[in-house]
């Protein structure tokens, strides 16, 4: 199947699941459908591990928002379908890129919609286009209208099938779902990615194509043993400063009585806070000094010490920051989005001092750090969409002391199931009903495509 064939084929698909509905189960069923279609019309050339990876995660993604359409799952509908249809482009190219290439293709359809010979067939004989018209519908469409004004001179009953028949169809709705599918489907299967990107992408290599010159300086206005003597001078402050900081800070996490009232929880956000604005700048400093010729510079194997005794003094600093937010759940009796949001983060600097690690001791790039931690962040991202937090989140907090059953109604999601059993123990589970019902009128009365299938799942009768 040819692109242009595929563009206007996903159009139609689009129109017709989207006509007279809102978004939820027509996205999923709209990404599975557009997986399969990229699968069976990619180059076996690119199909290699990365490229099987993306086309489950695109199928799984799919499944997960028609299960609970939310904004999350939709994102990993969104990244998934455009990471798959990158990599049948161009299997070479870095998955960084298209985080700038998505964009470009956006702003740009209105260019390369008029680039006709790049994404419509080419003919030998300009005519041929105009003859299949001619032939395949211009004829048929002809002929049709004759016989049936032939047909309607005999038949009052036939005439009247199209006359007074009452057309119920929203043609603006469709020209814009039409035009709006077409963009989106245009964009999706004619990917222009550029051979500005082809070359810049090879300098996002992760390892060194050959070794950098250990002898020129970073700065031109210093040598090579001054900026090294620099770097050995600037670890040392800077591991004496964070020891100095993580033993205040857990001295006054765990030993320090407070007996005054304080604000724990701007504390624990304040103090989050820093570990990760701390975390982020010493991964770009350690970016800065082992960019070039200092991963392969044997005298200055101190700055790679010093550098290594920073991330782990800065992994150090995250676990205390991980008991820090659990002591502010444990003390508040309750579990949100945001403290999970709060694991998250940390969990992904962890990963970050990880592979800053093995940069220094594997002699990496750059990119090698930017290439790995789109990966995390993409694969974070998957397993949000994946897992019903809204269902820990009400099931951790139903076994502490006073638990508010109005606030999981109101501002957690995909509970509801959970809080009709708790409500049934309780001895109100009609009231309680009759809130989720309220609350989620519009869920339970949408139509099949636009339905969201977890709210099929919950027993309201």
């Amino acid at each position: 199947m040819k692109r242009h064939h595929l563009i206007f084929l996903t159009t139609a698909i689009f129109t017709a699941l989207f006509y007279e509905q809102s978004v939820g189960l027509n996205l999923g069923i709209f990404g599975l459908i557009l997986s399969v279609l990229v699968y069976f019309t990619a180059n076996r050339k690119v199909m290699n591990k990365t490229f099987y990876a993306l086309f489950a995660t695109s199928i799984a993604g799919s499944m997960a928002f028609a299960w609970y359409g939310d904004f999350v799952s939709f994102l990993a509908v969104f990244f998934s379908l455009s990471l798959l249809i990158f990599r049948s482009q161009s299997a070479n190219m870095k998955p960084v890129f298209s985080l700038i290439i998505i964009p470009i293709n956006a702003f740009s359809f209105i260019v390369r919609f008029f680039l006709f010979d790049q994404w419509l067939p080419k003919s030998q004989n300009n005519s041929a286009l105009w003859k299949k018209l001619f032939a395949y519908l211009i004829v048929p469409l002809a002929l049709t209208v004759v016989f049936f004004l032939i047909y309607s001179l005999g038949s009052e009953h036939f005439r009247n099938i199209l006359v007074n028949w009452k057309w119920d169809i929203n043609i603006r709705q469709i020209i814009f779902l039409a035009a709006l599918g077409f963009y989106l489907m245009f964009n999706f299967w004619n990917y222009a990615v550029g051979d500005y990107f082809e070359k810049r992408s090879r300098l996002f290599c992760n390892d060194f194509k050959k070794t950098p010159d250990t002898e020129k300086s970073t700065l031109p206005f210093i040598n090579i043993d001054m900026e090294r003597t620099s770097g050995i001078i600037s670890f040392v402050c800077l591991n004496a400063l964070l020891l100095i900081f993580v033993i205040t800070f857990n001295y006054e996490q765990f030993f320090e009585n407070r007996t005054y009232n304080y604000n724990l929880s701007a504390e624990t956000h304040d103090r989050v806070n820093v570990v990760i604005f701390s975390i982020l700048m010493a991964i770009v400093l350690i970016m800065f000094y082992f960019r070039g010729g200092f991963n392969f510079d044997r005298k200055a194997q101190w700055i790679k010490i010093l550098a290594k005794i920073w991330i782990l003094l800065n992994a150090a600093l995250v676990f205390s920051a991980f008991i820090k937010n659990t002591e502010y759940i444990y003390k508040t009796d309750m579990l949100t989005y945001k403290r999970l949001g709060v694991y998250t983060f940390l969990i992904l600097s962890l990963i970050g001092l990880f592979f800053t690690f093995v940069k220094i001791q594997n002699k990496k790039t750059n990119a090698y750090l930017f290439n790995k931690m789109f990966w995390y962040f993409y694969g974070v991202l998957l397993v949000c969409s994946f897992i019903n937090w809204g269902g820990i989140i009400t099931r951790y907090n139903m076994t502490r002391s006073h638990f508010d059953i109005d606030y999981h109604i109101h501002n957690i999601n995909y509970n509801e199931k959970l809080l009709i059993k708790f409500s049934e123990e309780k001895g109100n589970k009609e009231k309680v009903i009759d809130q989720i019902k309220s609350l989620h009128i519009d869920d339970f009365k949408e139509n099949f495509l636009s339905k969201k299938l977890y709210y099929e799942t919950i027993l309201t009768e």
